[in-house]
């Protein structure tokens, strides 16, 4: 008898486990990288910190990104759990260079990564949310 209840005490235990950790994943898939971010970036042509506005809708992305070094340009990507992907297209001195940001979203108010630009070279970047 005794060690029945101990077995039904070590269930509800194992299962309150269970729901807690399927809940906090949940949370974890609602992360929602909607709305206004600045960047840190670091590349080997220099570092700058552009303002990005992205909306999130499910696992798709659009935004614009604003630096005083790549200008104004609209941008698309992907976010797939924890990982954000975005592209857009720089004009600078007249000259188009795709960009491309590649990274995981740490929290809901932070994030790091790479990014690669086109004839320039590669960087690093973390951001957080305003």
């Amino acid at each position: 008898m005794q060690f029945q209840r101990v077995s039904r005490a070590v269930l509800v235990g194992l299962v309150a486990l269970a729901v807690a950790s399927a809940a906090w994943a949940g949370q974890a898939a609602k992360i929602d990288v909607t709305g206004e971010w600045v960047f840190d970036v670091q590349t080997a042509a220099g570092s700058g910190t552009p303002t990005v506005t992205l909306k999130q809708d499910g696992e798709k992305l659009t935004g614009h990104y604003s630096s005083g070094t790549l200008g104004e340009a609209d941008l698309t990507g992907t976010v797939k759990a924890a990982d954000i992907a975005f592209t857009f297209t720089a004009d600078v001195q007249g000259n188009a260079l795709p960009v491309s940001y590649t990274g995981t979203i740490d929290s809901p108010t932070t994030m790091k990564g790479t990014l690669s630009i086109t004839a320039v070279g590669d960087g690093t970047f973390t951001a957080k949310k305003k």
